[in-house]
């Protein structure tokens, strides 16, 4: 499997996000671009979240069904929303208590449509049903603390 080259114009790998990214700023989500793409992609799926959340992994955006035009754009809504963490249908700003935590911005290509309920639908379900269809996938890290 070939993989994604998930990228931001907002921050590098492994780097700091900026705060407009943040429940301390606008707590919009930033642009992605996505390169290496497969031919056969149907859709894109993306999943956002914390793994050094206290209570366990925090998911922070949920979303398929995204064209893969290789796009996804800052304050959009590219695809079908599923449930955040904190039981909402959108992007949730990082916003940890203390320290740093790392986000990863996971994206994945599929050779199809996924057909899910955005109104019941979180992380686990929308990682069985691609299960079989991933294509290709890739990753972006960024580093967010409050108190920096």
């Amino acid at each position: 499997m070939t993989g994604l080259t998930v990228k931001s114009p907002a921050f590098e790998n492994n780097k700091f996000i900026p705060v407009k990214y943040t429940c301390d700023g606008d707590e919009i989500n930033p642009s992605l671009t996505i390169e290496g793409i497969p031919q056969g992609t149907k859709t894109l799926a993306l999943i956002v979240d914390d793994p050094d959340a206290p209570s366990g992994t925090f998911d922070h955006w949920i979303v398929w069904n995204i064209p893969p035009t290789g796009k996804i754009g800052e304050n959009s809504v590219p695809g079908t929303q599923g449930l955040n963490s904190a039981g909402q249908h959108s992007y949730i700003g990082m916003c940890p208590p203390s320290g740093t935590h790392r986000y990863f911005f996971k994206v994945y290509a599929l050779d199809t449509k996924l057909d899910l309920k955005p109104e019941s639908t979180k992380k686990k379900d929308l990682e069985k049903a691609m299960h079989g269809h991933v294509l290709s996938k890739g990753e972006l890290i960024g580093l967010y603390n409050r108190n920096r």
